[in-house]
């Protein structure tokens, strides 16, 4: 890491990127490109792919960060967010073949890739995230295996409602109850955690 930058916040980073600062970007992959590179690899297999694409969200952070709001300074899920996205897009380009899927231009990009996160989402940064993992793998373990599965094909394999409505043969109704209830558990297990 470059000498002075590892000591900044990841906003602090941000903001050098901002400024075309390529010793912040490289601060911020050494930081986050084994958390990014995890995630993607849950999503893509093939770890050479998954190369690829964790080089291409670095690509992306550099040459869009200023889609990223800083106000809501909320790096971490932004930066998190945009590989899943990255990835799961991969996935279904793969899947559906280029010719049936929109091209992928700026404004896909934009649209598509880049997160589009709620300013109620906490802050979270990578040292908060880090620490509270347990208690997330511990919640999502509380889950039943159902419940496991429908936020896996929704958050992982990027399905949409009606696809995971197919693949799973059941009513549109009877999955968004199912994503509600399997999100408003992981949430009161997370809280019962807190508690303990």
């Amino acid at each position: 890491m470059a000498v002075g930058l590892s000591s900044l916040t990841d906003i602090e980073v941000l903001q050098r990127v901002a400024n075309y600062d390529s010793r912040a970007l490289e601060t911020l992959y050494n930081r986050y490109s084994p958390l990014l590179y995890s995630l993607i690899k849950k999503i893509i297999e093939d770890p050479k792919e998954a190369e690829t694409i964790l080089v291409d969200v670095f690509v992306i952070v550099w040459q869009k960060i200023n889609f990223f709001d800083f106000k809501a300074s909320n790096a971490y899920c932004w930066l998190v967010t945009l590989a899943r996205n990255k990835a799961v897009d991969t996935v279904r380009r793969k899947k559906l073949g280029e010719l049936n899927c929109p091209e992928y231009n700026d404004e896909y990009e934009n649209e598509y890739i880049l997160p589009h996160l709620s300013p109620q989402i906490d802050d979270l940064d990578l040292k908060t995230a880090s620490s509270i993992r347990e208690n997330i793998e511990e919640a999502l373990h509380k889950l039943t295996d159902a419940q496991q599965y429908v936020l896996y094909l929704g958050y992982y394999e990027g399905l949409t409602i009606n696809e995971i409505s197919k693949k799973l043969k059941i009513p549109v109704p009877t999955v968004k109850s199912k994503i509600q209830l399997s999100l408003e558990s992981l949430k009161d297990n997370l809280l019962k955690g807190e508690e303990s």
